[in-house]
Formats: structure tokens, sequence, C-alpha cells
């Protein structure tokens, strides 16, 4: 359903999904890709723009972007979007493709202790004692140390005082940096409304932003530091703002609720965020993609081949149709729909960036980076049909199907009373008993490492492997012995095979072989004949030895069941 526009394996892009955005930038209906370019070094990060498969226009960054969004700060004509851009703690805004203003997050609160260490230390000639001695104190209280306190318990001690006297005579401030951002509308639904700026801080904190005036309008305070978001609705009306944090959790954000109103606890770390409709999907550290509605019910887990690099929303308005876009590690990029894949994209590397949207005067149009610089953009065909079904493999639907369970027994009750009331004796039972089948294991797994009573050598000097092959039904029988060198280079030599049977049972033509040489990877037949002597029909165990010359201890061992001789026994 993927139609290939173009595929610049060496674009130079290296970004995230939070620094990719495609917007209307002069208002004529040709929505252009705007990229923050984290580049491959110091100072190559760039705010590069491109149109059709060409760069339009770059912009140097001072820093290291770590959000990029598109968003209307007023009604006036024509109704050109702005660029914002978070780098450290500073936002950014670009219009009309040239710098327009620079917001800075407010200055947090200082530790007054720290404050009189260094006001200290501006009056006393031996500072360095004073800071280090008052310093230990401040690290223990509840407001963290500024990044100059920091970076001065890092120096060593003969680097402190040359510091702390260069720094003493400056104001002390403690400042945060920024880790996602968002937009959110301000009184309207529409697509070209006002938008305030959504931001996420370092400090656990999320702040609003007016789109005019770039004051606060609104802050919020989080358990945890946001790493990823997702707002909805209107700041006037009301709206939610979902946050996955770096403890593991995702958080719930409402309008005149300065905490979180609902907490989503995951079992492995969030590494990706969108949201579907009414519903929250996430993709985890653990290969899982997992569905909650917006208070926090686990809906469905689907269970993904390989680790999720990046995720974003696939929304067709037009026909109706939403799906969740996961990029992979494994070079794939799936589409889901709820649980159900619907599609899987094939790419030449592993995708760092994604995202779905209106790109010149195309609607359907899916823009990647990879890893290793490139750009890969495809449309969606016009006539393409996502199946409802899951191509995925797997347990078929009726089994996610409710079963009717029959009501409780008396047998089960009372069961269930004996495994309460009991419960301390029979785990331990369990576990007693679970602990000296492992013993045994381990014991007998030994001894048979030490005895070399293994097919497979436990030595990695001479790593080798055989197996055996009995063929015939008697009384004549042909048995044959593989013998494999599994080293990577290193040959094997001066070996030794030797059979041990009970001479009264059996007879060999040839009980003993020399090798002289064994070349890694190649499969060496060892055939010999056994005669049967016995007219009973009785079977017995032949062992068989690979030895080393100049070591009483077999480098193998190898049982091989003799098949009884069918042809005695029809005599």
């Amino acid at each position: 359903g993927w139609l290939d526009a173009h595929y610049d394996p060496v674009a130079n892009l290296y970004t995230f999904s939070s620094c990719i955005a495609l917007a209307d930038l002069h208002g004529d209906g040709d929505n252009k890709l705007v990229v923050g370019d984290l580049g491959t070094g110091a100072g190559n990060t760039k705010l590069k723009v491109y149109r059709g498969i060409g760069l339009l226009s770059e912009n140097t960054l001072l820093d290291l972007p770590t959000g990029l969004v598109s968003f209307l700060m007023d009604q006036h004509e024509p109704r050109t979007p702005a660029i914002a851009v978070a780098s450290g703690p500073f936002i950014y805004i670009y219009k009309n493709l040239r710098p327009y203003f620079k917001f800075t997050l407010p200055f947090l609160e200082v530790n007054t202790l720290e404050q009189d260490v260094w006001s200290q230390a501006r009056q006393v000639s031996k500072a360095p004692i004073t800071v280090i001695c008052l310093a230990v104190h401040v690290a223990k209280a509840d407001i963290p140390l500024s990044v100059r306190s920091l970076r001065f318990l890092m120096l060593e001690p003969q680097e402190m005082e040359t510091y702390v006297n260069l720094h003493k005579q400056q104001p002390i401030r403690r400042q945060t940096v920024i880790t996602c951002i968002g937009t959110l509308k301000k009184n309207m639904v529409d697509e070209d409304a006002v938008s305030c700026l959504v931001v996420g801080t370092e400090s656990q904190d999320v702040y609003i932003l007016d789109p005019e005036a770039f004051t606060i309008l609104s802050k919020m305070s989080l358990p945890s530091v946001p790493t990823l978001m997702d707002v909805t609705g209107q700041f006037d009306v009301e709206f939610r703002i979902i946050i996955a944090c770096r403890n593991g959790n995702i958080y719930i954000l409402r309008r005149d609720s300065p905490k979180p109103k609902y907490c989503i606890e995951l079992c492995s770390h969030p590494v990706g965020l969108v949201r579907m409709g009414k519903n929250v999907v996430v993709g985890c550290a653990q290969e899982t993609l997992q569905g909650y509605t917006q208070k926090g019910k686990k809906l469905w887990t689907a269970y993904l081949p390989a680790p999720v690099t990046t995720m974003a929303v696939l929304d067709l308005p037009t026909r109706g149709f939403q799906a969740v876009l996961v990029a992979l590690a494994n070079c794939e990029v799936h589409v889901y729909r709820d649980k159900n894949l619907v599609s899987t994209i094939k790419t030449p590397d592993v995708v760092s960036s994604i995202c779905f949207g209106r790109y010149g005067r195309e609607d359907g149009t899916l823009i990647m980076t990879t890893k290793g610089g490139g750009l890969i953009v495809k449309i969606l065909k016009r006539t393409a049909v996502f199946d409802e079904r899951d191509s995925a493999p797997g347990p078929p639907l009726a089994q996610s199907i409710r079963l009717n369970v029959p009501k409780k027994t008396k047998l089960y009750v009372d069961q269930t009373m004996r495994e309460r009331e009991n419960a301390v004796a029979m785990h331990r039972a369990f576990q007693m008993d679970l602990s000296r089948l492992r013993l045994a294991a381990a014991r007998t797994y030994v001894k048979a490492l030490e005895s070399s009573l293994t097919p497979v050598s436990a030595s990695l000097a001479e790593p080798l492997k055989m197996n055996a092959v009995v063929q015939g039904l008697g009384p004549s029988f042909k048995l044959t012995l593989n013998i494999q060198n599994t080293a990577v280079c290193r040959p094997v030599m001066n070996l030794a095979v030797s059979f041990l049977y009970d001479d009264r049972l059996y007879r060999m033509r040839t009980a003993f072989f020399k090798i002289p040489l064994l070349v890694p990877g190649l499969n060496y037949p060892i055939d010999t004949f056994v005669e049967c002597l016995s007219e009973k029909g009785i079977s017995d165990i032949i062992k068989v030895f690979v030895l080393r010359e100049g070591k009483s201890v077999p480098l193998l061992t190898a049982h091989i069941n003799m098949p009884a001789s069918e042809g005695l026994a029809l005599n």
C-alpha cells in the first residue's frame, strides 16, 4: 500500500521524532518538512527545512534540540505558523524561518545555605575549605545544588581555589532544562487555531506558555522527570496532558489540577507514547505495545519481534482511519490498529524518527530518518486498504473471549481454605523439593563433565562433538561414528577412538582407531562392523571413548544402545 517516493541514504539527518514536524510555513498550502538536526558533533546542530526532496533553508542552532513543534501564535493574516525549538533552558521561536524570540525558563529556588556558603566564600581567604565543609551539609538538603556547586565538588583539591576565585563574585542561580515540548489549542479546536506551548522540564515541572506574550499561564508538578508528551483539548475549556516519565510511569494532568489526576504504572520503561482517540498506546522497553484508557485501565498487549525505536500516529481524517506506526530495531515499521498488525514496512536501515501527515500537497506521506542519517519518503496509495484482521502470527481472536466459568464447588472452596491455612508450609515444601531437584541435577551434570560422560567436549582446548549411527538387523551391524572439531580455526591432532564392549555378546573387526588430524568444521565418519554372538536376542551397551595421546581421562564418551539381533531371533 506504499509508494517509494524518495530515499537518500546520505542526507546526513540525525534526529528523533520529537524534533521533526510538517508545517505550512508560507501559508500557500504547500507543507514543508522541518527538522532539528542533531548533527554528528559539537556545533553541527541545525534547523533544516525541506521542500519536496531538496533542502530549502537551514539555520544554525546554538545547542542540541530536545523538541520541535509548529504552532500559530496569533490571528494575523497570512496564517503562517511559527517554529518553536526547545534547547537547554531556552525556547527559540522562528517566524518566516527567521529568529523571532527567545524564551528562557524561570530560575529555580536556590538553597539558602548554599547562598550563604558562596557569599561567605567572597569574604574568606581560604574559601575552598569553607565551601567544602558547608557543601556537605547542603548536599543533604531538600533543594538540590546549583550547577556551579556540583562542578566544584567534582574538581581536584588543587583546582578548587582557582574555581572559587573565578566564580565567587557572580550571583548564584539554579536553572533547569527542557526535556519535552508540545502544543495545546488555546480556545478553539480548529486546525488553524492559536496554540499554547506545553513544556516539560528536568525539575519535574510542566509549564503552559501564552503564545503571544510568552508568560506562564499554568504550572503543574510531576513525581518524576517527563520524557514523552501528548496533549489534547483546549486550555480555556478542558485539556489532558499525557506524560511518560523517567520513573517508568505515565501521568495524566487535567485542567485545574496542579498534580497528576491518574497514574499508569508500566512493567518496563516507556520508549514511545501516542494517543489514539480516547486511548493511550505505549511502546515499552520489553518489546511490547500496550493500550490503556485515559483513566489507566489496561486494554491489551501486543508482543513485538524487536525493541521499539520510535512511534507516531498515522491519521487519515479523510478516510476516518487511525493507526499507530511503530519503528523497530530490526529495520521494520509496523502499523497497528488497536492490537492488530495491519501492515509491515521494510526499511534499509533502523528508523530513528518517524512522521506522518501532509507533505507538499500529498496528504498521506510517511517521512522517516534512519540511524545512519538517511531520509526515506513514502506515500500511501489512495487505493490502499488495510485489513482489519491481525496479520501477525499468534493465537486466534477467539482466545480473548471470556469463558463461561462454572460456579465454585465445595471441593474447590475446601482446597482453597486448606491452601490459605497451610500456605507457608506448602511453599516451604515446594521450595525444598525444587532445591533438591536442582542440586541433584547440578551434581549429575558436574559428574558428567568431570568424567567426560557427555558426547560434547567440555574442554576449550579440544572442542569436539560426536554422534553414532547403528545400521542393520543383525547378526551383523554397521556402526558409524561422526566426529567433528567445533573450533573456529584450530585443528586437533593425535586422537584415538576406542570401543569397550562385552566380548561374550559382541565381536568387532576393529576396536581401536587413530585420528592424526581433525580439521575444524568438517565431519569425520568412522565405520566399523559389529557381530552379535548371542542367539538369545540379548542387546547391550557399547561404550565409545575419544582419547588424547598421553592422557588417561577421555575427551568424549558415548553410550550406544545396540538393538536386539532380529536375524538370530528369527533363526
